[in-house]
């Protein structure tokens, strides 16, 4: 893998989000990210009868904030939605689900 692909990879975030499902949680979670020049490299989503599991992957290289102040955003937004959201680094991420 190139340096430069290696350090876009090393950019990314995982934010989950579990609730019931209601109008505005992907636009609350987008919102976020839009502000704070977080791009969203891809999103999937299913509804498990009235709740909503969804998981996006993200790029934080343009970020004006740093993953505290994101995970911090998310939460709160998930208090005011009523939901869970949660982020995490990628590389933290893939550690903590190997086999």
């Amino acid at each position: 893998m190139s340096n430069q692909k290696q350090d876009a990879k090393g950019n990314r975030v995982i934010i989950s989000v579990l609730g019931p499902d209601r109008v505005g949680i992907i636009a609350g979670v987008a919102n976020i990210l839009s502000e704070n020049n977080i791009n969203i490299l891809d999103i999937s989503q299913t509804l498990i009868q009235e709740y909503l599991a969804m998981v996006l992957i993200a790029d934080m290289e343009k970020s004006k904030i740093n993953m505290g102040e994101l995970k911090d955003k998310l939460a709160a937004k998930g208090r005011e939605l009523g939901i869970k959201i949660d982020a995490q680094h990628e590389n933290v991420f893939n550690f903590m689900h190997r086999l």
